[in-house]
């Protein structure tokens, strides 16, 4: 029985083990995706190949084979990054898109709880923006997605989302409603996803009515859509 108790033991402190920091954020440790390069098939090329779709770096079918497009668009996505512009899914190419041994606590949770991004997404807007016009649901949806683009957030639209305080749907727990398929909202997840921007880029947005952050009043304001402001 002692025996027993001190494994058990053993395998507590190894799982805490798994959970680190990173850059201030809180990560997990899960499954690395291998390096890719042209010629790779497989599911890991295929979530590459989506996942570069849905941030307009690729303009095709989601087939699991690196080609010459699925070649093209990593080449985008690292020069919009700052990276070296191979071509080729190195290790830190695939840390950005998402696809890494150091997974965010955001990712974990919308996994844990059986979440693919479009849910996650309608949630996020069901949350923050069902009140508004549809342009400004899809508004909302395009933050999010600019925000994993942008060096000052992470990397992934669940760790936009979960990100400590960043948004309402989270805070008062409204991002574990599961939203209806048929919704305005999971349509507004999906334009979102697939590159409508109203916003034209904007990482941030609020209501100037309900806003108490003098420094939010401080961004370049570029849309006005329903009671929101967007901004850059």
């Amino acid at each position: 029985m002692r025996i027993f108790k001190i494994v058990i033991v053993l395998v507590i402190t190894f799982s805490m083990s798994l959970i680190t920091s990173y850059g201030g954020e809180e990560l997990f440790l899960t499954e690395v995706s291998p390096e890719m390069k042209p010629g790779s098939q497989g599911d890991d090329v295929k979530k590459m190949q989506q996942r570069l779709m849905n941030w307009g770096y690729l303009n095709d079918e989601v087939n699991g084979t690196y080609d010459q497009k699925t070649f093209k668009a990593v080449k985008e996505f690292q020069k919009w990054h700052g990276f070296q512009c191979t071509g080729l899914a190195d290790r830190e190419t695939l840390k950005a898109i998402g696809m890494t041994r150091l997974v965010e606590a955001g990712t974990v949770l919308a996994e844990g709880n059986g979440m693919n991004e479009t849910q996650l997404l309608a949630r996020a807007i069901n949350g923050e923006a069902r009140g508004e016009p549809y342009i400004g649901q899809v508004a909302v949806g395009a933050v999010i997605i600019n925000r994993t683009r942008d060096s000052k957030f992470p990397k992934t639209i669940p760790g936009v989302i979960y990100q400590p305080g960043a948004f309402t749907a989270v805070s008062d727990g409204q991002i574990n409603t599961p939203i209806d398929p048929n919704s305005s909202v999971v349509k507004a997840a999906r334009d979102a996803l697939n590159g409508f921007d109203p916003t034209y880029g904007c990482i941030y947005y609020w209501n100037p009515a309900t806003a108490t952050s003098k420094w939010i009043w401080s961004r370049q304001v570029v849309a006005k859509i329903g009671k929101h402001y967007f901004a850059k």
